[in-house]
């Protein structure tokens, strides 16, 4: 930079000399001198007003000032022991220097104030002397020596300071005095606690402040920089060169960026008073000019690796010809520093890009303190988003080198429930938006950090050996050598023969620098912004740079620069970098150092960082590679060095299994609660990635591989054992094609499907469909059958599960994010081609009645799944009392809701006994709190006998849940009314249109249709609503009864009819038309009269007995009686007799006597039935329960509680609140936005206005393909679920409603005519891609069908629990929250009790403990849009109709944002961005993670479910859908039941509706 401009080296030399001759007292001898000196200062020494008063000067001319002068310049050379008298001289000068002042002493003669700069230069000189070293002196006076250094120092920097009279060539001899001084003190090679070495920092200080300040007074001059330059070349051995050079730096950084990228740039803190280093009134221009130049001040870093050039000046030739043994000028102790030296020197460096870059809002004081050797040691560079500081190994820095340190905290030993971070997982301090470009930062450092890189690696050793064969070219003068110019790594860096170093010199000390320097390339790359172009050549030499240190060693130890790049190259693989997949086997082969291994091996135990943050980098750049083998298949990866011919080059397949292996080990040894949640999610990704690319790659063809008949040689131990792994690994690295004779890999034709048996809208999947090639099939031979999409299901379940009941049971985040992982493992459904190469011990075929039957694996891994979650249930439930928490219940609660997703996706499993039965003693578990029999052997307790005593309610609202699923959707989900609702899409009104008696103009409203049903409620949870009319479409008169069941789980429609026969039978007509009869014959019999007798013939001779006479005769009862009553007896029977005679007369002269012979006739059929009280008999409704008089509790003024309740329907809002009832969905719903920001967008109405029809057409294609996948598009008008607003959603579609017209965007999913819907059994969602109309809605969201504030709260489901008071009389019973009390007074009771719910508030809603919650889904053209993305403004077009029902608005810091950037590369970068807390971000997304398109919406869909179920898991005040739906049954009994006494409900039963 200064190469034509001359250098002053000489100048500073000659002066030091002449100043040191300048007297003439040195022409005398010594003790003259002294005697003259002290005589003549303690004289001049009295005047200056130290000890007495200061009195003007009686030197008035030149001449005298200059003899005085001389005298002066001789006592500042004078030995240490003369201290008072040396001592005197400095004060008489520093005295006479404020002549420069604004206001001079008075003690200063008056021609030194007239011509204030020529003495001031002479005086300057001259205090040269005081800054020799004296050679023999004690310890104590080198430190009064020192002292007055620093007096000297002192007052020099604060004449430059305040003095407005200095001119040029006083600021020139002040500069070139303090690099003299600098000279004499720091260029000789350290000496511990001499004077250099006292006055090292203080003299440096002094040189770089006041040449700061000469910047602004008086710029140096070129051949000043290029002195400087020279100068700090020789003291690049000292320490506190580099720190001060930092210091400097960073001051004058701090400066550059205010002005060059303004206030909105991240500012760059540094230590108080390095702020105060740039003098005020220092311009821009002068800043940025003295900024470079201070930069390239000390040459190049790179030279501190290389002693043999630091030591080249005569100072170490000097102290090698002098040393008693001989040495060379390299071994000198002080070089021992270097590897320190040039560690601080990267640090600095580092810290500069840190600031460019924006990485600056943590401070720097560490790297800028001055006097701190021991600071720089610590970390100075913060991995992204870290603050304070902390290791692995403990928080103190350790005096050896040691690499960046990621100060995020210790980590955690073992998991706890709170371990996961506030903030989003991944992410750290963002970079600054308006950083400089890439190339830009490489342009000033990249020369420095690429050859510190390389420092030690091959092409380092290389270059040594051709510029060792320059060196003897090169000029023999070592001194002149430093002199011509700045040292770079082009130089020479070894004379001699390495073998010669000291053992703290060797190239591997240097490691930590190297490790830095590494590190700040890999943040400058990982800084790319989207579309940034960076040149070639960089690229190049980065890549050439991370292959050397990615190089593992044979010991397979974790050095510096390993640990180094892992920990800031965590987006390296996401930003579109060119060439980039280069370097994707030296990653994994660091990637399977790091994660595998519970215990790192380290290469040198002085290594200081986080493991944690270790492990959680090195997840990071796991995420963003595991898509890589299935999207790029057989492309090749080339490598970057010439050794090709050993080993072929790697395809990306080939890659597949060592990843999976990094994965399942990792997973298997994390303990780190936030580093297992990215690990799950990842697990997911992978499972669900292969399972959906042989199903759209592999589904059409038909290839079966060659194999060997010996079949595939298994391992007895688990699935997750390591030794498939290292196998795969050596295998797959060493190039093979195959595996062998010991594979089988065989594929053959087969079609899965993803979506549920009977539903065409369940899982709506992604199909990209390349062709096959041939050799993607050849290349599966290599690949092992554990990696296939079945195996690696099976080994995810087995991994999972294990950990789960093992390690994992106690962290809420990790169990939380497992079942996740789970529950979407559950959904997978695998080809069957997949399971049959598994493995030949999982598959089993046998036939059986001629037909061939494969039991997979699956059966069994399902079933051992579903055991293993019930038995994390059982033990989460059976934890002592004092660890039952609302964390310990809310996983409770999501292993059920698991549960239930395995039997819905798996209904197979209920038909083994033994899991059914499992599965019932969990629900019977949760939903009582006890088993009926806690081991096989006991004897069953039955449900009348125990006492309900549950966890906690929401344990017990999930149990419930989970049987009701169990009884009525398992395998038949969806019904025929679709996934879209769960409930009948009948009501009273629907059903009157057929109705025989229902004129079609009167069913206009729903009252006049209710009024034709009766309404009973049954178990203070049911309605049941009875219509005694048969439908229109059934003619057959039988007893008929339409029922329309309205519970906790839905509303159903049943139709009973009375049959005596069964349907089979029921077209044989009972009564059919008279055939006739034969004509009677008229000859009749004769018949014989006979005297009846009423005892046999022989019973007058059987002897009476005593009981015989037990019977009065007439005649004793005459005597007893009197004949009055006997007489009245006989009259009786005698006028019967009469009667009897008459009616048989007539009788035979009527028409209808016998002898017409008249014929029968069958009655005619009823067609009146009481349908009702039929069905409510039969089903054991109206059995009322007896009384107990001698029970108080059931006597005549306390009425038991009937089975049924009847309701009065004649009231008015009886409709009304049916409808609402009907209104709340038995399942939960939510909604995602959907949105898509062009490049640089940064406004609502900018993103709104991409939904257009003019605009939609420039979307990135995969877009619109992302969209089909998250779910079905549905008629809004003909939609009976959720619909992301409330006045439209769970309608009955019987009338459609005004039909608008079809738009012609296929993206116009607004919500006004069309919307992307998805539901489960559980959940419904919709997503909506907002529109201008969705603003105009919003002024009209509150219709009269809005559900009202005390039915339904919040658009994420959140409920307030009220209190019930059921009918039984239970409202004093105690209430329990969470604990596990029991009511003790009712232990004799046999009904189960059961348990309170928490108390409310019932006719005031309470306020939320949380804001419902919002979930965006944004595309991104540029990725860094997601900093500026209007999330507030754009929360006006999510209303839902529920925010103005609810008593807090959605607020933008409750919003969960899932932002997707499409890659060059075709894949999908995710970025997610939420609240702060402990259960915000749910699997399977994970920040940073890279997907692949086939399974963006299904994951993008999972993780959007899981957020929501997370948030109401975390709120306190959340109740199920039943338990709503439930309340909401009770609310109408209280307000509409009759209070009838059992004859007045008989009677009901009888009168008909109207």
């Amino acid at each position: 930079m200064y190469s034509e401009w001359a250098s002053l080296s000489a100048q500073i030399t000659a002066n030091s000399c002449g100043a040191q001759c300048f007297s003439v007292l040195n022409k005398f001898p010594a003790s003259a001198g002294r005697e003259v000196v002290v005589s003549v200062v303690k004289q001049l020494g009295t005047n200056l007003g130290i000890t007495q008063n200061a009195e003007p000067s009686h030197l008035v001319k030149d001449e005298e000032v200059k003899w005085c002068m001389d005298v002066i310049c001789f006592g500042l050379s004078l030995p240490l022991q003369e201290h008072e008298t040396i001592k005197d001289c400095v004060n008489v000068y520093c005295e006479w220097l404020t002549a420069l002042h604004p206001q001079p002493r008075i003690s200063v003669p008056k021609p030194i104030c007239e011509d204030a700069n020529l003495y001031a230069r002479q005086i300057i000189n001259h205090f040269h002397n005081l800054f020799v070293p004296r050679q023999g002196e004690s310890a104590d006076t080198i430190k009064r020596q020192a002292v007055l250094c620093h007096r000297v120092l002192r007052t020099l920097q604060q004449t430059a300071q305040i003095s407005q009279l200095m001119d040029r060539q006083t600021w020139d001899t002040l500069l070139l005095f303090l690099l003299a001084i600098n000279e004499i003190l720091l260029a000789p090679p350290t000496v511990k606690d001499d004077v250099g070495d006292q006055l090292c920092e203080r003299v440096l200080s002094v040189l770089f402040e006041v040449w700061l300040l000469a910047c602004v007074r008086s710029f140096p001059s070129p051949s000043m920089w290029k002195t400087l330059q020279e100068s700090c070349a020789m003291w690049r051995h000292r320490v506190a060169l580099v720190d001060q050079w930092n210091r400097v730096n960073l001051a004058l950084t701090a400066r550059l960026l205010e002005f060059s990228y303004g206030p909105a740039f991240p500012q760059l803190k540094n230590a108080d008073e390095d702020g105060q280093l740039i003098p005020i009134g220092m311009s821009n221009d002068c800043v940025a000019q003295t900024w470079y130049r201070f930069l390239r001040m000390i040459g190049n870093p790179t030279a501190l690796c290389s002693p043999h050039i630091i030591s080249k000046s005569s100072h170490f030739v000097q102290w090698a010809l002098t040393h008693e043994k001989g040495a060379e000028t390299h071994q000198h102790p002080c070089l021992q520093q270097l590897p320190q030296i040039f560690l601080n020197a990267m640090k600095g460096i580092s810290s500069q890009v840190d600031a460019f870059l924006g990485l600056s809002k943590t401070s720097l004081i560490g790297l800028t303190g001055g006097g701190a050797r021991n600071a720089i040691s610590s970390s100075s560079t913060t991995n992204a988003g870290s603050t304070g500081t902390g290791s692995g190994e403990g928080s103190a820095p350790a005096p050896a080198p040691t690499t960046p340190t990621s100060t995020s905290g210790p980590p955690s030993a073992s998991s706890s429930i709170n371990s996961l971070p506030l903030t989003s997982m991944g992410a750290g301090v963002e970079l600054a938006v308006a950083r400089p470009k890439c190339n830009s930062i490489l342009h000033v450092f990249h020369e420095w950090l690429f050859e510190a890189a390389h420092i030690g690696g091959d092409t380092w050793r290389q270059n040594r050996k051709k510029q060792a064969c320059e060196a003897s070219k090169r000029p023999s003068s070592m001194i002149m050598e430093h002199r011509k110019g700045s040292i770079s790594l082009s130089q020479p860096n070894s004379l001699n023969d390495p073998q010669s170093l000291p053992p703290t010199l060797t190239i591997d000390k240097y490691e930590s620098g190297r490790a830095e320097a590494i590190g700040t390339l890999c943040k400058i790359f990982c800084a790319k912004k989207t579309g940034e172009e960076i040149l070639p050549v960089y690229l190049a030499r980065f890549y050439m740079a991370l292959q050397q240190c990615l190089k593992i060693t044979e010991s397979r130890e974790c050095d510096e620069t390993l640990a180094s790049i892992l920990l800031h190259s965590s987006d390296l693989f996401r930003l579109d970098l060119d060439g980039i997949n280069v370097l994707l086997p030296g990653f994994i082969a660091a990637l399977e150092i790091v994660l595998p291994d519970k215990d790192l091996k380290l290469k040198t135990q002085s290594m200081v960082f986080n493991r944690t943050e270790l492990r959680r980098s090195a997840i990071n750049i796991l995420l963003s590679i595991m898509v890589l083998p299935l999207h790029y298949q057989t492309l090749p990866i080339r490598d970057l060095t010439c050794e090709t011919s050993e080993n072929r080059m790697f395809t990306f397949i080939q890659l597949k299994s060592r990843l999976m292996n990094i994965l399942m080990n990792a997973l298997q040894v994390e303990t780190d609660a936030q580093n297992t949640h990215m690990l799950l999610g990842g697990l997911l990704l992978c499972v669900q990635d292969a399972v959906t690319f042989e199903e759209t790659e592999l589904g059409g063809g038909n290839a079966n591989l060659s194999h060997n008949s010996s079949g595939v040689q298994h391992h007895d131990a688990n699935l997750l054992s390591s030794a498939c792994s290292e196998r795969s690994a050596s295998l797959v690295s060493a190039g093979t094609a195959s595996l062998g004779g010991q594979t089988t890999a065989t594929m053959g034709a087969g079609s899965g499907s993803i979506r549920d048996t009977g539903s065409a809208h369940d899982y709506p999947s992604l199909t990209i469909s390349d062709d096959m090639s041939f050799e993607f099939g050849q290349e599966l031979e290599g690949v092992t059958t554990y990696d296939n999409a079945h195996a690696l299901f099976v080994r995810a379940t087995y991994l999972v599960c294990h950990r789960l009941i093992s390690s994992w049971k106690t962290d809420l985040n990790v169990s939380l994010a497992a079942l996740e992982l789970l529950s979407g493992l559950a959904r997978l459904h695998i080809r069957e081609t997949a399971r049959k190469f598994t493995n030949d011990t999982l598959v089993k075929i046998y036939e059986a009645s001629q037909n061939l039957t494969i039991i997979s694996s699956d059966a069994l891994e399902c079933k051992r799944a579903v055991k293993w979650i019930c038995d994390y249930i059982c033990y989460q439930c059976s934890r002592p009392p004092p660890a039952h928490s609302k964390d310990l219940h809310s996983t409770i609660v999501a292993a059920f809701q698991c549960t239930a997703a395995w039997l819905m996706q798996h209904p197979y499993l209920l038909q083994d006994k033994d899991c059914l039965q499992t599965v019932l003693e969990v629900v019977e578990l949760g939903i009582s709190g006890t088993k009926s029999q806690s081991k096989g052997t006991d004897i069953p307790k039955f449900k009348d006998e125990k006492e309900l005593k549950p966890a906690s309610m929401r344990v017990r609202d999930a149990a419930e849940n989970l049987l009701t699923i169990i009884l009525e959707q398992v395998g038949y989900f969806p019904s025929e009314c679709g996934p879209e609702s769960i409930s009948s899409l009948l009501d009273e009104l629907a059903l009157m249109k057929h109705c025989n008696s229902m004129v079609p103009a009167a069913a206009a409203s729903s009252e006049q249709a209710i009024a034709k049903f009766k309404y009973f409620v049954t178990e203070n949870s049911t309605i049941l609503a009875l219509l005694e009319e048969p439908l229109g479409n059934d003619q057959d008169p039988q007893p008929t009864v339409t029922l329309l069941i309205r519970g906790p789980f839905g509303r159903h429609a049943w139709t009973m009819q009375l049959r005596h026969l069964p349907r089979s039978k029921s077209g044989i007509k009972y009564h059919a038309i008279n055939p006739g009869r034969p004509i009677p014959m008229n000859d009749v019999t004769q018949r014989l009269d006979s005297e009846q007798k009423n005892f046999p013939d022989g019973v007058d001779k059987v002897q009476p007995c005593v009981a015989d006479y037990s019977i009065p005769t007439t005649e004793q009862m005459r005597e007893q009686y009197g004949t009055a009553v006997i007489r009245e007896l006989e009259s009786l029977l005698e006028n019967q007799s009469i009667h009897e005679k008459l009616a048989w007369a007539e009788a035979d002269t009527s028409a209808d006597s016998l002898s017409h012979a008249q014929e029968c006739v069958p009655p005619t059929v009823c067609h009146e039935f009481h349908a009702a009280r039929l069905f409510l008999s039969h089903f054991g409704f109206l059995g009322f329960e007896t009384r107990n008089p001698q029970n108080p509790a059931e006597a005549l003024g306390n009425p038991t509680q009937r089975p049924l309740i009847v309701l009065d329907t004649k009231s008015a809002a009886f409709a009304a609140d049916l409808d609402r009832l009907d209104k709340l969905s038995a399942r939960t719903h939510d909604s995602v936005y959907v949105f898509y920001v062009k490049n640089g967008q940064t406004s609502a109405q900018q993103i709104i206005a991409n939904m257009g029809e003019e605009s939609s057409a420039s979307h990135d294609p995969h877009f619109a393909s992302m969209l089909q996948t998250l779910g079905w598009p549905v008629q809004v008008s003909e939609h009976s679920g959720w619909t992301g607003f409330v006045h439209n959603s769970w309608s009955l579609k019987g009338t459609p409603e005004e039909q608008l017209k079809s738009t012609a965007n296929e993206l116009n999913y607004n919500g006004s005519q069309r919307v992307l819907y998805w539901a489960d059994v559980s959940s419904e969602i919709a997503f909506v891609v907002p529109t201008t109309w969705n603003l105009r809605y919003n002024s009209d969201t509150c219709d009269s069908g809005s559900i009202s504030s005390t039915d339904q709260i919040g658009s994420s489901n959140v409920w307030t629990r009220g209190e019930t008071d059921s009918a039984a009389g239970l409202a004093k019973s105690k209430s329990r929250n969470l604990s596990l009390e029991l009511d003790t007074n009712r232990r004799d009771v046999k009904e189960p009790v059961p348990p309170t719910r928490r108390k409310g508030n019932v006719t005031k809603p309470t306020l939320l403990a949380q804001a419902p919650a919002k979930i965006f889904l944004v595309w991104l053209e540029s990725y860094e849009d997601y900093l500026n993305f209007p999330l507030e403004d754009l929360l006006a077009y999510t209303r839902t109709g529920e925010e103005l029902q609810t008593q807090q608005l959605p607020r933008a810091s409750d919003c969960h944002v899932i932002f997707v950037h499409s890659l060059l590369s075709g894949l999908l970068r995710v970025k997610l961005q939420g609240p702060p807390g402990r259960m915000s971000f749910a699997t399977p997304l994970v920040d940073g993670m890279v997907l692949s398109r086939r399974v963006v919406g299904n994951l993008v869909r999972q993780t959007a479910l899981n957020i929501s179920r997370r948030r109401r898991l975390d709120n306190d005040n959340y109740q199920p859908p039943h338990v709503r739906r439930r309340l909401k049954v009770q609310d109408i009994v209280q307000k509409y039941k009759m209070d009838l006494s059992e004859a007045d409900l008989l009677a009901h039963l009888f009168q008909r509706a109207i």
